[in-house]
This record gives C-alpha cells, structure tokens and sequence, in this order.
C-alpha cells in the first residue's frame, strides 16, 4: 500500500509539472491556462492555505483539493498540447530538476491569512 501511495504522489507530480509546461505553450486555451496556472502555483507553493499541522483538515488540499484541480486543469487542456508538456515534464523531472517553487503564491496565501487574521481580530475587538 505504502508503494502504491508512493506511486501516485510520484504521478501527481508528473502532472502538475506537466501542467506547469501547459501553461507556456501557445496553443493551450486561455480557460485552461488560468485554471492550471492555478492549480500550479498552489501545487507549488511552499506555504499551504490548510496548514498540515491542523489534524485531517490540513491534508485536504494535497489529498483533495491539488488532485481536483489538476483533473480539471487537463481536461481543458488539448490532448497534443498535453502529451508535448507531458514529455517535457517527464525529461524535466528525469533530470531531477525537482518540483519548481512559486513564492508569488506563497506570498498570496500568506495575504488571505493575514486577512483573515484582521478579521477576526475585528469581529473580537468590536464584541468587547
């Protein structure tokens, strides 16, 4: 089970890669673009929006949300534009290159939950 497990993290990331190199070809339409370039820089961002700490919760963007997400995102997707990005990812990662980062998500992550902490901080200063 724990090989199997392996397998599809492994997988996962072939296809967000793959994805990654989706959103730079010129013939991927521009509602697949948005959707992928999405669910790319989430994937790849090194802050998570459901921290991992927080028991289950914090593991339903890698086991639910990033999984939905890169369905969605290939099924937009041309078939000829997928198999040219999913040959590319497959030599990027071949190269062991490793999976790239997106600090430009991380920092947007970081905003909502700054957001949401002046939030709460209002709500609870105005009930005192």
């Amino acid at each position: 089970m724990l090989e199997r497990l392996k397998r599809r993290a492994a997988e996962l990331k072939a296809q967000i890669v793959t994805l990654w190199f989706c959103c730079r070809h010129p013939d991927t339409p521009w509602s697949a673009k948005l959707v992928a370039t999405l669910v790319v820089a989430y994937a790849f961002s090194p802050i998570d929006l459901i921290p991992d700490f927080i028991p289950v919760i914090g593991w339903l963007d890698e086991l639910v949300l990033i999984p939905l997400g890169v369905y969605v995102a290939m099924r937009l997707v041309p078939a000829h534009v997928a198999a040219h990005a999913r040959a590319e990812a497959d030599t990027w990662l071949a190269e062991q290159h490793g999976k790239p980062r997106n600090y430009w998500a991380a920092a947007a992550i970081v905003l909502v939950w700054l957001a949401v902490a002046y939030w709460a901080w209002t709500v609870v200063r105005e009930r005192l």
